[in-house]
């Protein structure tokens, strides 16, 4: 497929979630002296492998992540990345990076003796898709992409400090938890600067100063996340277990460049271009631009590059929901 051009959506299909399922097997893996990772499967233990990989990083699986997937055909994985949801040591950020994750799904799919799989996965889970694709491409079978974040510098800038406007009041609550505390406080709106404070905030032993700080973070993710406002989505941000692992784990990744080489996930396209991929963007996505999904698109010209052209960021969006279910209905008929 060549898709050179977008193509566009404003109004959702008919296409809804599929109803709610509960996994056939739920368990833990070891993955080191520290880790263990949550996984579970869900669906028709004889289906089509396909692997969800969560946001954040750090935010973790929810149950309504089994619903993208028509559970009579895939054989639907989703696990919890190191320090992230029902994985532990919740928050844990030693030996947590990027190429450890690509390692951890390696371990997983190894260890349910799945030969391929696909890969889903949206904002922090489409740069670990791509990453995880570029270095197994042979376990690969086709890449679902959503909300695409490549974690470069003037992205992670944007969300710190750009964000002020479009979201000026969500930014001016993030920012001004810092600016009356005694442990850490920035002169300027600087996106370095607040990276630096939050992460000293974040990562203070001290419950009582890491947790705000955790809060404060998660709430504004989340208060930036939908095209219209969503009081029942920021609120799952503020929830301490939710607010901990994706604040704290997403400015360790962000202090140090998300553990690979700049620019490393476009310069490593070649390796996957025999991948079918589906990218689906949010045309009013401000934590993750469209500029990104553009410039992956322009990189990987045989990706097929949908527009919700009504949508945000969240996964949950009508639009953006309906694009990725019939994207999946059409990847049935490929793999069938």
């Amino acid at each position: 497929m060549n898709t050179m051009a977008p193509r566009h959506s404003e109004t959702p299909s008919n296409t809804a979630f599929y109803p709610a399922i509960e996994p056939y097997q739920a368990g833990t893996l070891s993955l080191d002296g520290i880790h263990t990772m949550y996984f579970e499967q869900s669906g028709n233990p004889a289906g089509m492998p396909v692997v969800f990989l969560h946001g954040g990083p750090g935010s973790g699986a929810s149950p309504a992540h089994r619903q993208f997937f028509d559970p009579d055909f895939y054989r639907i994985v989703i696990f919890d990345q190191r320090g992230a949801g029902r994985s532990t040591p919740h928050g844990e950020l030693r030996d947590n990076s990027t190429p450890q994750l690509v390692d951890d799904m390696e371990t997983l799919r190894t260890h349910l003796g799945i030969d391929r799989w696909m890969v889903f996965g949206g904002s922090w889970g489409s740069t670990l898709a791509l990453a995880y694709a570029e270095h197994h491409p042979q376990r690969t079978t086709a890449l679902i992409l959503r909300g695409i974040f490549l974690c470069r510098q003037s992205e992670i800038d944007w969300f710190l400090s750009g964000l002020k406007h479009i979201f000026p009041e969500a930014w001016r609550k993030f920012v001004g938890h810092l600016a009356g505390n005694s442990h850490a406080r920035v002169a300027d709106d600087e996106a370095g600067a607040i990276l630096k404070a939050f992460h000293a905030l974040l990562t203070n032993p001290d419950p009582a100063v890491h947790m705000p700080a955790a809060r404060i973070w998660s709430m504004y993710e989340g208060s930036c996340s939908t095209l219209l406002p969503n009081e029942t989505l920021v609120a799952n941000f503020g929830s301490d277990r939710m607010a901990l692992g994706l604040s704290r784990i997403e400015a360790h990744y962000f202090v140090n460049d998300i553990f690979l080489p700049r620019n490393f996930l476009l310069d490593n396209i070649g390796k996957i271009r025999h991948i079918p991929t589906t990218i689906v963007q949010g045309r009013y996505d401000m934590v993750c631009p469209i500029i990104s999904a553009d410039d992956l698109a322009r990189a990987f010209p045989e990706a097929d590059y949908h527009i919700i052209d009504d949508a945000g960021h969240s996964a949950f969006e009508p639009g953006v929901r309906a694009k990725l279910i019939e994207t999946m209905e059409k990847l049935k008929a490929r793999f069938r």
